[in-house]
C-alpha cells in the first residue's frame, strides 16, 4: 500500500510539473547581431553606427547588464549595401551565433534579409536604411529614424514654399534611391512641380559628370539629391565644379561628405532627423560626452540611433523577462515593442512606434554653414 501511495505522489508530481509553463534559463549573454556597412564607400556609416551600439553596451554592462546577465556585440558586414553579403551575414547570426535580435542598416541589405528572419522570427531594428519600401514590409522589422519618404516631403514643402517649380533628381540606383523618387514625384506633381531630370547612379560612384551635364542643360530651378554618404558630397563637389549653381537640397549629412565638398556644400539645405549633441535632455549631452570621450569626435544621427537602438532592446528584454518563460526570443521581444510602443529617445523626448513599423521622432531642416550643420527650423511630418 505504501509502495502504491508513493507512487501515486510521484506520478501527481510530474504532472503538475508538466502542466507548470516552464521557466527559461537567463542566457550566458544577451548576443546582439548587426549588419553594418563596415567596408566600402559607406564605411563612415558603420564606422559610427558600430561605435554607438558598442558604447550603449558597454554603459549597460558597467551596471551589471540586466540582472547579471551581459550584452555582447557580434559586427558583420554588408559591404556597403550588398544584398548577397547582408544575406551570408544573417545566415552566420542565426545559425551560429544564436541571435534573436539585429540592428540592421541599408535599404538593400535590410530588403534581403527580410525572409531569412522571417522563418526564424529573429527581430530587426533599423537605425539607417530609408527606403519607402521598408515600410510595413514585415512584422518583425522596425525603424527607429524617420524613413527618407518623410524626409522627401519636408524637401519638397521647402521648395514650393521657395516659388521653384522645375526639380532636377540625381539619386541612388537601389531601393533607398529609387523609392523615394518613385515616392515623391507625384506628390511634387500634385504640387504644381514639373521633374525635368531624372539621373540615377550607382551606390559608391566617383564620377558623375553624365549626370551632371544632364542636369546642367535641363536648366532646373533646384536640384534634389536622394542619397547619401561620400556620394553625396562627390555630386555636389562634381556639380559645383562643373557650373551647376542651382541651389541643392538633400536628405542626409555626414562630416564625411562635408570634408569632401568643401566649400561646394556651404548653403546646401537638407532635412534629417533632428539631433543635437548639446541639447536640452541630460541624457542627450551625457551621451555626447561619452561618445567624445571615447571616440574623439562628436556623434551625429547615426552614432544616436544605433547607442538608442541598444537600450530600447534593454527595455525589452526587462518586458519579456518579466512576464515568464523563454523571453531571449524574437518574436517575445517583438511583442513587447508592441505593448509598450513608447520609448525614451537621446534626442530627446520620445520615439515612438507605429503600426507599420515607423516610428515618430523630430525632422528638422538644416543649412550648412562653414562646413557644419545650422538648424532653421523643425518640419511638420505628417503621417
Amino acid at each position: 500500500m505504501r509502495r502504491t501511495i508513493l507512487s501515486i505522489i510521484a506520478l501527481v508530481s510530474v504532472v503538475v510539473l508538466v502542466a507548470l509553463p516552464a521557466g527559461a534559463a537567463d542566457p550566458k549573454s544577451y548576443k546582439i547581431g548587426t549588419i553594418l556597412a563596415m567596408t566600402g564607400a559607406g564605411a563612415f556609416y558603420g564606422k559610427v553606427m558600430s561605435q554607438g551600439a558598442q558604447l550603449a553596451m558597454e554603459e549597460l554592462n558597467a551596471k551589471g547588464g540586466i540582472d547579471g546577465v551581459k550584452f555582447e556585440l557580434v559586427v558583420e558586414d554588408h559591404k556597403s549595401g550588398q544584398p548577397k553579403e547582408a544575406v551570408s551575414a544573417i545566415n552566420k547570426l542565426i545559425n551560429i551565433d544564436k541571435v534573436p535580435f539585429i540592428l540592421t542598416s541599408y535599404s538593400s541589405p535590410t530588403l534581403a534579409i527580410l525572409p531569412i528572419a522571417n522563418e526564424h522570427k529573429v527581430m530587426l531594428l533599423n537605425g539607417g536604411g530609408v527606403s519607402p519600401k521598408l515600410v510595413n514590409a514585415s512584422p518583425f522589422l522596425f525603424h527607429n529614424r524617420v524613413l527618407a519618404n518623410y524626409q522627401a516631403l519636408g524637401v519638397v514643402e521647402r521648395a514650393k514654399a521657395q516659388g521653384f517649380k522645375k526639380m532636377a533628381m540625381l539619386h541612388w540606383n537601389d531601393d533607398a534611391g529609387n523609392g523615394v523618387r518613385d515616392f515623391i514625384v507625384p506628390i511634387w506633381k500634385k504640387m504644381g512641380g514639373t521633374v525635368v531630370a531624372d539621373e540615377a547612379h550607382p551606390v559608391g560612384a566617383t564620377d558623375f559628370t553624365t549626370q551632371v551635364a544632364k542636369i546642367k542643360q535641363a536648366q532646373p530651378d533646384f536640384v534634389a539629391m536622394w542619397t547619401w554618404g561620400k556620394d553625396l558630397g562627390i555630386a555636389i563637389k562634381q556639380a559645383r565644379d562643373l557650373g551647376l549653381n542651382v541651389p541643392i537640397k538633400a536628405i542626409d549629412y555626414t562630416p564625411d561628405a562635408a570634408k569632401i565638398a568643401g566649400l561646394a556644400i556651404e548653403g546646401q539645405e537638407y532635412v534629417t532627423d533632428y539631433f543635437d549633441p548639446q541639447g536640452q535632455d541630460k541624457w542627450t549631452r551625457d551621451f555626447a560626452a561619452a561618445y567624445k570621450k571615447k571616440y574623439g569626435e562628436e556623434p551625429e544621427i547615426y552614432a544616436a540611433n544605433y547607442y538608442e537602438g541598444v537600450y530600447i532592446l534593454a527595455e525589452l528584454i526587462r518586458a519579456a523577462k518579466k512576464k515568464g518563460g523563454d523571453y531571449w526570443q524574437g518574436d517575445r521581444l517583438r511583442d513587447a515593442l508592441l505593448e509598450i510602443r513608447k520609448f525614451p529617445s537621446v534626442y530627446g523626448g520620445t520615439v515612438d512606434f507605429q503600426e507599420d513599423g515607423t516610428s515618430l521622432k523630430r525632422v528638422a531642416l538644416f543649412e550648412v554653414k562653414d562646413g557644419k550643420p545650422a538648424f532653421k527650423r523643425f518640419i511638420d511630418i505628417k503621417k
